[in-house]
């Protein structure tokens, strides 16, 4: 099948494209549309594209033409101002076969590149980087629900609210080679599309995903570098991903091949899904999919998800991760010849069947495989009413277990057989439940038994070396860097997204409410010394070299400091894209404002016959009864799904909080995060009003200098609780 699907790949990129055509370069214009190959002249060039995705700053249709854009940048929203202006689309192909496009630079656009019923793509040498992406709210210490993602729905374009550097739509045939997109949201999106040979690109530090495909199937995709695509992921305090991902298999993506991906560092390294249509029917699935020889490792979630779906995962390093794999309702899938290092769970199946877990080594994970079934399922989800859902006949052989605290652990899941695996160091080899028990063939030895190397593309043999895929002319290796070996406190995400190592940045270890700071340097090999400082009492050390840390203490209470320093050393790019040559000083530091706050908050119980979600009035109902809690508090800022706070409810609750203010000279923004409602006052005026069952929302309004007196009113509903108040100081 694999060597069917590289001819008819060869088949489409056989075809000959035509030659640019040999009159002068064309100087771009914004709404050009260009019909025949065509050289565009080189430079930049500001074109503001239409807000609306129908249209765009330039337009491309034909036949097997050539539009060379080699050393060509065009720029749609201002490139000093914040990421999320970025608007339109920058290059639109619409249908058309054999269209080739070379070189183009794209910035400042909600959709770099788009193509729409285009058969045999080529794109060479496009630079998609640095266009639309949203602001972030989950920063260091404390996660906000506002910036988890959702990508079930895509039939009428929903994934587009997301923007992306690349996204091709009904595109059969094609090759993606040496493309570049970084500091946006998205690198490449494809929906319902085939065929295509993605190889060699950098989808790299974008805060979404690098790669997502949604009823997209048989595309191969080899050697690429995914990795440091991610949100939602603060060192030491939070760690969910929001599933961010390097690769994304949605609805129905079936019989792809991925291989030699370099894809550390996502949210998920890879996030895999059956579908909405699989879980309300149970047939379909996102299947047959080959996932050889990746690098998955770091994901703050899981290095592999996997879930309703058949699918081969051979050969595969996923090493400090929460889960190695994450197959719930896995069926019929292959596990085998991957190295599971130090993740909490190696793998772990809920309900799944009829899965072959051979050949890998889990080296130092704390549980090694966990097996087991739920005896309640959702509801609302179609799928177990139409498919057998029991955990049971796993196969597990010829599998390494070193230095695990349990490697197997089981509940209700029967029909598993064990045989050749190998055992040192390991506290618990199993702990199961009697009904697991009761079918269960083999043992787990404490002995040495096979040990698979821990490198992707390990060597496999018998029936594992059988699905291996036949990838002729592509090297048996991956495009790492770096960034990609270091451990996953290299993730620091900021509002804007992750960081790429390309700058100097300083950033904090761990609290920065402490009485001392501690501040870590990364970014290029170089030095650095301390410039200026304010509202500390001093430095450890004053200069050192990028990766030492500096400690920071604060003066006072600490709510108002900054450090800045200097850096001399190699080549930079900074956050908003401006390069400097090696040897140039660049300017870096941390700082922290927070005012000074203790709010005096009453909790309340309210029942359902209130009637209180849209109907604020009602809330002086809810204050005049008893409160449950009386408690003072330094700040607002809750999240959570069961309450945090003893004997609160966990639904149904309402807060009426008070609190003084004093802001120096400045300009200053009243900021709220609410699920669900809220309503804020200054000075007794109604400045924030969103008072209704909602999912996690921000508000914000300006708040003059001076004094004031805050009061925020506030309920819960049901489900996850997120209240966030704060007032930011703008530059």
């Amino acid at each position: 099948m694999i060597l069917r699907r590289i001819a008819a790949l060869g088949a489409w990129l056989g075809l000959p494209a035509s030659a640019p055509a040999q009159n002068a370069a064309v100087r771009p214009v914004g709404g050009m549309i260009l019909t025949r190959s065509t050289r565009i002249a080189p430079g930049v060039y500001r074109l503001n594209a239409p807000a609306s995705l129908d249209s765009a700053a330039i337009t491309i249709r034909g036949e097997g033409i050539t539009v060379d854009f080699t050393g060509v940048t065009l720029m749609g929203a201002d490139p000093s101002g914040d990421p999320d202006q970025g608007a339109g689309v920058g290059i639109r192909i619409q249908g058309g076969t054999r269209v080739r496009i070379l070189g183009a630079t794209l910035r400042g656009y909600k959709i770099g590149l788009l193509a729409t019923g285009t058969r045999g793509l080529i794109l060479r040498g496009l630079d998609a980087s640095r266009n639309w992406k949203p602001r972030l709210y989950s920063l260091v210490e404390h996660e906000s629900l506002v910036d988890w993602l959702s990508f079930h729905q895509n039939e009428k374009r929903e994934w587009m609210r997301y923007g992306a550097g690349i996204y091709l739509e009904d595109v059969k045939g094609g090759d993606l080679r040496d493309n570049q997109v970084t500091q946006g949201m998205n690198g490449l999106l494809l929906v319902r599309s085939d065929s295509l040979l993605i190889r060699d690109n950098s989808f790299w530090f974008n805060s979404g995903l690098g790669i997502g495909l949604y009823r997209s199937s048989d595309n191969t995709i080899v050697r690429n570098r995914l990795d440091y695509n991610v949100r939602g992921y603060s060192d030491r305090f939070y760690h969910r991903g929001q599933d961010s991902a390097g690769l994304l298999f949605y609805e129905q993506s079936s019989g792809n091949v991925v291989a030699w991906n370099s894809a550390t560092h996502g949210g998920d390294g890879l996030f895999l899904w059956a579908g909405q249509s699989t879980m309300d029917s149970g047939q379909g699935g996102a299947n047959d999919n080959v996932f050889y020889a990746n690098d998955f490792s770091f994901a703050p979630a899981n290095a592999m998800e996997a879930t309703f779906s058949r699918n081969r995962f051979l050969a595969n390093r996923a090493e400090g991760s929460d889960y190695g794999v994450w197959g719930g309702y896995s069926w019929e899938s292959v596990i085998g010849g991957n190295c599971f290092l130090q993740n909490r769970i190696g793998i772990a199946i809920e309900h799944g069947q009829d899965n072959v877990i051979s050949s890998n080594r889990f080296d130092r994970d704390t549980t090694a495989i966990w097996l087991w079934a739920n005896p309640i399922e959702p509801s609302d989800w179609g799928y177990p009413k139409h498919r057998d859902t029991r955990s049971r006949d796993t196969r597990i052989t010829r599998n390494s277990f070193e230095g695990n605290r349990v490697a197997l652990r089981l509940r209700s899941s029967p029909g598993l057989e064990l045989s050749g695996n190998g055992s040192t160091g390991v506290d618990s080899l199993l702990v199961a439940d009697d009904s697991t028990r009761q079918r269960m063939t083999g043992t787990l030895q404490a002995t040495a038994g096979p040990r698979p190397s821990c490198g992707p593309g390990s060597a496999l043999a018998g029936e594992l070396a059988s699905m291996v895929p036949a990838l002729p002319g592509v090297p048996r290796s991956i495009p790492s860097s770096p960034a990609a070996a270091l451990d996953r406190s290299a993730i620091m995400v900021d509002e804007w997204g992750p960081y790429d190592w390309k700058s100097p940045r300083a950033w904090p270890i761990d609290s920065v409410r402490a009485k001392q700071v501690r501040l870590r340097t990364g970014g290029p090999a170089g030095a650095w010394r301390v410039v200026e400082q304010r509202g500390i009492a001093g430095t450890i050390p004053s200069r050192g070299r990028i990766g030492d840390t500096i400690t920071v203490t604060p003066i006072g209470a600490g709510n108002d400091w900054s450090i800045a320093l200097e850096y001399l050393g190699g080549p930079t790019v900074l956050p908003r894209g401006e390069a400097r040559p090696a040897g140039v000083p660049v300017r870096f530091g941390y700082s922290r404002w927070e005012p000074e706050l203790a709010w005096d908050a009453r909790l309340y119980r309210w029942s359902d016959s209130l009637g209180l979600p849209g109907n604020p009035g009602r809330f002086d109902a809810v204050t005049a009864t008893s409160p449950i809690l009386t408690r003072r508090f330094s700040r607002l800022d809750f999240e959570w799904y069961r309450p945090q706070i003893t004997d609160l409810p966990i639904e149904r609750w309402a807060l009426d909080a008070t609190t003084s203010v004093e802001l120096g000279p400045g300009r200053y923004r009243l900021r709220t995060i609410s699920d669900d409602g809220i309503r804020v006052w200054v000075d007794d005026r109604l400045v924030i009003d969103n008072w209704g069952a909602h999912e996690s929302v921000v508000d914000a309004v300006p708040i003059e200098a001076g004094s004031h007196r805050l009061r925020v009113a506030y309920f819960q509903a049901d489900g996850w609780t997120e209240l966030r108040v704060e007032i930011l100081r703008e530059n």
